[in-house]
C-alpha cells in the first residue's frame, strides 16, 4: 500500500444520522442517569486500568470517560462531549442538562423534519427562537441573595448540607469578587482556609529565612517589598536598597529569582545580624509569571522592574519598594496581606481583567483571570475535600467543584427556578400554529426538546406520571422531587444558576442543529490490508 494512505469509509444520509444518533443514544443513556438530586451515581473504570475506579454523579466526568467503538457513533459522542465541555468551560455546570437537551433536540429533529421543508431555513429558525428562550430565562432571573446562595451550594453538591454550609460560608469570608477553588484534603476532613489577601504558590528559597520555627514559616509585619523579574547575581546590585532597609531597621521580602550566592548572603545576615529579610521566587512561567508580578507589584503599590520593559535593577532605590501590613512565607507558598492604602488603578484593572474573563473561551485561562481577580480585590478561599476512600474522595471532589462553579455562575447573573420548570413552562407557551412550514417545525422541535429536562428528573426519581408535570403547568408552582411536594421552587430552595441553564441551551442547540444538518460522514477505516 502507498505510503502515507490513509484510507476512509464513507457514510450518506438517514444510514450516517442513524448510527450518529445511535452514538448520542449511549452517551445520554449514561449521563442523564445522573440528573436531579434522585439521580443515579455511575462507576467509572481507570482508562489505563492502573488507579481503580471513579463513583461519580457528575456529567462531564462521566462524558469524558466514554469511547465507543464504532468510528460514526464515536463522532456522536465527541461532539456530546464537546457540548458538556463548553458548558462545563462557560458557567461551570450543567454539563448533564446539555447533553440531555442535545439528545432531545435531536430525536425531535428526526420526528418532525422531513422533505417538504428546507432543513437549513429550519435551523436558522432554531437558532432565533433560541434567542427568544434566553430572552425569556434572562427576565425570569432574580438576584442571589446570601440564603439563595446557600441554597445554590446545598442543590449543585447532590443536596448536601455539609458541603453547601462549607461553601456558603467560604463564599461569605471572600467578598463578590474572591476566588473559591477545590483541592484534595490530606486527611478525611473536608474543610476550607480563606485568604484575606494575596496568595503566591512560592515559598522561602532558604530555611535560614524561618522566624517562627513551630510553624515553620518567616512572618513580618509592615513590611516593603521589592518585585523584579530579572535574576538577582550580585548582592551590590541591591545595595541602594539594602543600605537604607539595614539602617533603618525595617524588613524586606524579595520577589524575584536570586542567585544562590545572593541567598547565601542574605541568609547568612538573617541569622548573624538580625536581619528582617526573606526571598521568594516569582510564581508561575512565562507570560502568566509576568502578569502575576504586575498585579502583585500595584496590589503593593511597587514598581515592577522587569527585563521585559527594559529596567535597570541598578536605578532602584526605596521609592521603588511596595509596602504590606504582613506577609507570611511558608515552605510552598507566601501570603501578603496589604495595607489599608487605597490604590486608585485597582479598580480599573480588575475592570479590564472581568472584561477578559468574558471574552475568554479556553477555562484554565478564566480560572487564571479569576485568580488575578481575586488578589487584587477579594480573597482567596480553598476548599479541602477528603474522604476515606479514593473512591469516596473523588466522587466528593467533583460535586463540591460542581457547586463551587455553580454558585460563581449565579453570582456573575442571577437565579431561576430548577428542576427544568422554567423550560418545561416555556415550552408550553411556544405556539407553533405558524404558516412557515420550516418555523412551524422549528417550534415543534424547541417545544418538544424544553421539556425533556424536567421530565428526566421526574424519571430518575421514579415520578414519571403525567399528572405532575400537568400540575406543574397549570398553578405555575413547582415540584421538589427530593422532598415530593409542590410549591415555589424559590421558597422551596429549589433553583439554578440562570447561566447553567442558559449556556446548557446555547451548546446543546449547536451540535444538535449541527448533527441534524449532517448529510455525509467520513472516519477512518478500521480495517484494511497494510500489504
Amino acid at each position: 500500500m502507498e505510503q502515507g494512505y490513509t484510507p476512509r469509509e464513507l457514510h450518506f444520509d438517514s444510514e450516517g444520522r442513524n448510527k450518529l444518533i445511535s452514538g448520542i443514544a449511549k452517551i445520554s443513556r449514561a449521563v442523564k442517569s445522573t440528573l436531579g438530586p434522585r439521580g443515579q451515581t455511575v462507576l467509572i473504570e481507570s482508562r489505563t486500568h492502573t488507579h481503580g475506579i471513579t463513583v461519580t454523579k457528575d456529567g462531564v466526568t462521566v462524558a469524558k470517560s466514554i469511547d465507543l467503538l464504532d468510528p460514526v457513533e464515536n463522532l456522536a459522542v465527541k461532539m456530546m462531549k464537546e457540548a458538556a465541555d463548553r458548558t462545563a468551560t462557560s458557567a461551570g455546570d450543567g454539563t448533564t442538562t446539555a447533553i440531555v437537551l442535545t439528545e432531545a433536540l435531536v430525536e425531535a429533529g428526526e420526528k418532525y423534519l422531513n422533505k417538504s421543508v428546507n432543513p437549513t431555513v429550519v435551523i436558522r429558525e432554531i437558532n432565533k427562537h433560541t434567542s427568544h428562550v434566553i430572552k425569556k430565562l434572562e427576565k425570569q432571573a432574580k438576584k442571589l441573595s446570601k440564603k439563595r446562595l446557600l441554597d445554590v451550594a446545598t442543590i449543585s453538591s447532590n443536596n448536601d448540607k455539609e458541603i453547601g454550609k462549607i461553601i456558603y460560608d467560604t463564599y461569605n469570608k471572600v467578598g463578590q469578587d474572591g476566588l473559591v477553588t477545590v483541592e484534595n484534603s490530606q486527611s478525611h476532613n473536608t474543610y476550607s482556609e480563606v485568604t484575606k489577601g494575596i496568595r503566591v504558590e512560592r515559598g522561602y528559597t532558604s530555611n535560614l529565612f524561618v522566624n517562627n520555627q513551630k510553624k515553620d514559616e518567616c512572618v513580618l509585619e509592615n513590611v516593603k517589598i521589592l518585585v523584579v523579574d530579572q535574576e538577582i547575581n550580585n548582592i551590590l546590585s541591591i545595595e541602594k536598597v539594602l543600605k537604607p532597609i539595614i539602617s533603618n531597621g525595617d524588613k524586606l521580602l524579595i520577589i524575584g529569582n536570586c542567585h544562590n550566592n545572593v541567598v547565601n548572603t542574605l541568609a547568612a545576615n538573617v541569622v548573624r545580624n538580625g536581619l528582617k529579610i526573606c526571598n521568594i521566587m516569582p510564581p508561575q512561567f512565562g507570560y502568566k509569571q509576568h502578569e502575576l508580578m504586575s498585579d502583585i507589584a500595584l496590589a503593593v503599590g511597587a514598581k515592577y522592574f522587569s527585563e521585559k520593559t527594559g529596567d535597570d535593577l541598578s536605578l532602584i532605590s526605596t521609592e521603588d519598594l511596595g509596602h504590606a501590613a504582613k506577609v507570611i512565607v511558608g515552605r510552598d507558598s507566601t501570603i501578603i496581606i496589604r495595607d489599608d492604602k487605597e490604590i486608585e488603578e485597582i479598580p480599573q484593572r480588575v475592570d479590564e481583567l472581568w472584561e477578559q474573563h468574558k471574552n475568554t473561551k479556553i477555562k484554565s485561562e478564566k480560572d487564571f483571570i479569576l485568580q488575578r481577580i481575586a488578589s487584587l480585590s477579594g480573597g482567596i478561599g480553598v476548599i479541602y475535600v477528603g474522604g476515606n476512600s479514593d473512591v469516596e474522595q473523588k466522587e466528593k471532589f467533583d460535586r463540591v467543584d460542581d457547586a463551587v462553579c455553580a454558585v460563581r455562575s449565579a453570582l456573575e447573573e442571577g437565579i431561576v427556578a430548577g428542576g427544568g420548570v422554567p423550560l418545561l413552562r416555556i415550552s408550553k407557551e411556544i405556539n407553533e400554529d405558524v404558516e412557515n412550514a420550516e418555523e412551524k417545525v422549528a417550534l415543534q422541535i424547541l417545544k418538544d426538546a424544553l421539556a425533556v429536562p424536567c421530565k428526566q428528573i421526574l424519571l430518575n426519581a421514579g415520578e414519571e406520571d403525567e399528572s405532575i408535570t400537568l400540575h406543574i403547568l397549570d398553578d405555575r408552582k413547582g415540584y421538589d422531587v427530593k422532598n415530593q411536594k409542590f410549591g415555589d421552587m424559590y421558597k422551596l430552595g429549589v433553583i439554578d444558576p440562570l447561566k447553567v441553564t442558559k449556556n446548557a441551551l446555547i451548546n446543546a442547540v449547536s451540535v444538535a442543529t449541527t448533527i441534524l444538518s449532517t448529510n455525509a460522514i467520513v472516519t477512518l477505516a478500521r480495517t484494511y490490508d497494510s500489504k
